[in-house]
């Protein structure tokens, strides 16, 4: 049980009210930071940003996602995310790989293990060393270093709310979500 209620999107009004209206499944993530009205909206705009407009492609994105989630404890991340992490073409044996914390084994091609090495840097130490800096320049373009960065930031705090609140997991309705999200940024 969640340490706070979960607000009713019936209750809300205005830009919160319009939001929750458009969404396809209510999550429980998404009710519980509705306590937060006047960053509901902002942390939304933002969410799709990350998971609909980063140059950053989409199987690195959910890479980093699910790291976020196994280094944090973020059950409710990883539940929403590994679909759609399977959705945009990440395998199942990477997903066992990160869920086991073997990230430069042949599941990930150089590209991504130079990913998640500086994804690990970043979480656990925050000040990624300029080798793993260097290796991740050789395959990333200075845009997506940094909305790898944000990328992470973003879904630590997210692990942060649902873990900090307890909040309840939902049935895995990520893909739904975010194929709806995906329709109205274009």
């Amino acid at each position: 049980m969640a340490r706070l209620p979960l607000i009713d999107p019936d209750a809300t009004s205005g830009d919160v009210r319009a939001s929750f209206d458009r969404m396809p499944v209510k999550l429980n993530i998404f009710r519980m930071l509705a306590h937060a009205e006047t960053n509901f909206i902002p942390a939304m705009r933002f969410a799709n940003s990350i998971l609909h407009r980063q140059k950053l492609s989409h199987v690195n994105r959910e890479l980093l996602i699910l790291l976020v989630a196994q280094w944090e404890g973020g059950a409710y991340e990883w539940r929403q995310h590994v679909p759609i992490a399977l959705g945009v073409g990440v395998t199942q044996r990477q997903i066992d790989c990160i869920e086991s914390g073997k990230y430069d084994g042949s599941a990930f091609d150089e590209a991504e293990r130079a990913l998640l090495a500086f994804g690990r840097e970043a979480i656990e130490i925050v000040r990624v060393s300029d080798e793993t800096f260097a290796i991740m320049r050789k395959h990333f373009g200075e845009q997506e270093i940094v909305e790898s960065i944000l990328t992470i930031g973003f879904y630590m705090m997210m692990a942060r709310l649902t873990e900090a609140t307890e909040t309840d997991l939902d049935a895995a309705a990520g893909m739904v979500v975010y194929e709806s999200g995906r329709r109205r940024s274009r």
